[in-house]
């Protein structure tokens, strides 16, 4: 019984502070690659703000899903419940992974990909997400995963993900407003201090450097 209502409670809170609207500058959205080093200060949001000197909102989270399921809604494991109305100038997001992992289990996955972005990359919960961001007022930018060679997690997700990059990366040559920057370029090569102990998230130095190309793609933007 104290489960559920406990439960109850996290619902209600999720809630109320999903319709509370907000607005601001940069908001980052998204699972646990942004969300990494935050407690130390030192995740991708932290880095973004320092490179550019603007206010940066993380409300990325470990296990976040863009499809999400009624029970991660409840926890707030939402992507697209990450993003409160108001007007923000960029959002920054990434996703899809635990996606692939929690629902098909990194294999057979192919319904599940179309689910989030279609082969012609114009329907789908990615971008819904970016079409919500945008009428909004926020250009998007969409951070793809970088290769961790030496994880032992989703190691079966690789091609599942690969493939919903490139349709994001379609997406984002018919869309002015959406910008792809593929972490795989940044973590090049991939070695190891740029991954924390256990060789699939990103260090601290690997956090900084996704925050500081972030910044790149900002600045030509602007």
């Amino acid at each position: 019984m104290r489960f559920v209502v406990a439960v109850l409670l996290v619902w209600i809170l999720g809630s109320c502070a999903q319709q509370t609207s907000q607005r601001g500058d940069i908001l980052i959205i998204g699972d646990s690659v942004l969300a990494w080093n935050r407690t130390e200060g030192r995740d991708v949001g932290s880095a973004l703000a320092s490179e550019l000197g603007r206010d940066v909102v993380n409300r990325a989270a470990f296990g976040a899903q863009i499809g999400a399921t009624d029970l991660a809604r409840i926890v707030g494991l939402s992507i697209p419940g990450q993003m409160p109305p108001g007007r923000w100038n960029w959002v920054i997001a990434n996703g899809a992974a635990n996606d692939l992992g929690f629902t098909c289990g990194c294999t057979r996955c192919g319904q599940v990909i179309d689910q989030l972005i279609s082969t012609d990359s114009q329907s789908g919960a990615i971008p819904d997400l970016v079409s919500k961001a945008q009428a909004q007022g926020a250009r998007v930018l969409w951070l793809g995963y970088y290769k961790a060679p030496e994880t032992t997690s989703f190691t079966g997700c690789r091609p599942g993900l690969v493939e919903i990059e490139r349709r994001i990366e379609v997406l984002a040559r018919s869309n002015t407003g959406l910008y792809f920057l593929d972490a795989e370029d940044v973590f090049d090569p991939p070695v190891r201090d740029l991954f924390d102990t256990d060789r699939t998230h990103p260090s601290a130095k690997g956090s900084a450097l996704i925050g500081t190309e972030i910044a790149r793609v900002i600045e030509r933007a602007s």
